[in-house]
Formats: C-alpha cells, structure tokens, sequence
C-alpha cells in the first residue's frame, strides 16, 4: 500500500481545472491509498470556516468522502490557508497536524513541513508570517464580517504577487541553514515539504551523514505528488 503527499493545490472557484485534477484524484488514487498527507496550501485562500463558498464545501465534501471510506487524511497549514480551524476538520473529517511533523513511515523517520519557515532570507515574508500566525490577530480577523475578510485576502495575494516580483528566487527558496538547523534539532535524514513550487529531490550531506529534501511541486500546470511505498518515495507529475 501507498502513502500519498501532496501540497500547494491553491484550489480555488476561478480555477476548476485544478478543482476537478483533485476531485479525480481522490476518487480513484487516493481511494486506494493507506493515508494521504495535505503539506499546506490546499487553498488560494481561507478567510474563515464560515465562508460559505460553493467550491470549497465541493471540496470539504470530498475529503469527507474519502474519511468515511476509511483512508486517514492530514492536513498542515500552508500560507495561503493558516486560517483553517476545528470546524473545517470536523465537517471535512482531516486531521490537522503541527508544522513540522514527525513521522514515521515503513520504518524510516520523515519530518513533514509546509516549508515556508524556512524561507528565512525572505524576512519581509516571515514579519508577515509571525503575525498572521499569532492567535490574536487572527481572533481579530474572525471577528470581522466576511466581506471584510474578503477584502484583506484580495489585497493579501495583490501583495504577495508584487512582492515576488521584486526578490530573487535565491531570496525566496528555503534557508539550507535552516534546512541543516531543523533535520539536526528533530534527529532525522529527510524532510519532505511544498511551498516553493520547486518539486525536486535534493541530496544533502550533513555531518558527514547523507540527507535527503524532497519538494512538492504545485499543481497550477499539472498535480505533484510523493508516492511512498515499502520501496521508498517517487516524486512524481500527474498531467492534465
């Protein structure tokens, strides 16, 4: 059996080609699988659980679909979608897991990551990280009418574009410092995360020992997944 990763889908109403990619995708691979991890970024946005979009409780629907036929789902919260909360995980039936996670999959310790704290040579991006993640300001934002919140999202991913017009890629991939700092501090060989849209496997050395960092892709073009089985994990595209 098969362990399935995914991440930065960026689901969204605007986008149903990628909506149905993922809709298929759970009907028929995921179906089969032991587990699926979502690593962040299932969403374009998420303003609140109360948002009664049409495309999203598509979605919602489907994962709890999925739930109800007995294959576990997981979520980790990505930037685009950090405002995910307890009753989404209650009507869609994910379980939401702490960035990073440790887990242990056929044997082998793996640290999962949506991957965006690592990015730490952006720090315009991580200021607006350690504020968006505090639970007083995002109290605040809740507490805000929807068209309130739909606003700031506009203006968030307005400012998000603009903003990666103006750094270089260099300043936007991850920190391999960091990288080194957090496969030392949680004891374990290989990392697996999205965010970066850069799907590649990555050999690393450190101290002396080898490593591996492994990236999703995102699924604007085509989906990206990690299949892992007792064999190991394939990156692998899924075209359109």
């Amino acid at each position: 059996m098969t362990t399935l990763f995914i991440s930065d889908l960026h689901l969204e109403a605007a986008r149903p080609d990628i909506g149905d990619q993922f809709l298929g995708f759970l009907d028929t691979e995921a179906a089969a699988a032991d587990a699926l991890y979502i690593l962040g970024d299932l969403f374009e946005s998420w303003i609140g659980d109360d948002d009664p979009d049409a495309h999203y409780s598509l979605i919602k629907l489907a994962l709890r679909a999925l739930v109800d036929e007995g294959v576990p789902v997981y979520f980790m919260h990505g930037n685009r979608d950090f405002m995910i909360g307890e009753q989404f995980a209650q009507e869609s039936g994910v379980r939401i897991l702490p960035d990073p996670h440790l887990l242990n999959i056929h044997g082998e310790s793996v640290l999962l990551s949506h991957g965006d704290a690592l990015c730490t040579d952006d720090v315009e991006y991580q200021k607006v990280r350690l504020l968006t993640r505090d639970p007083k300001w995002q109290a605040m934002m809740l507490g805000k009418s929807l068209a309130e919140r739909q606003a700031f999202a506009v203006q968030a991913r307005a400012a998000s574009v603009q903003h990666g017009k103006t750094v270089s890629q260099e300043i936007t991939d991850v920190n391999y410092s960091e990288v080194e700092k957090l496969l030392r501090k949680h004891q374990v060989s290989t990392l697996l995360h999205g965010h970066t849209h850069r799907p590649a496997v990555h050999d690393l050395t450190i101290d002396e020992r080898p490593a591996t960092r492994i990236v999703l892709g995102d699924w604007y073009q085509q989906g990206s997944v990690v299949r892992w089985d007792e064999n190991g994990p394939v990156l692998s595209t899924m075209p359109r």
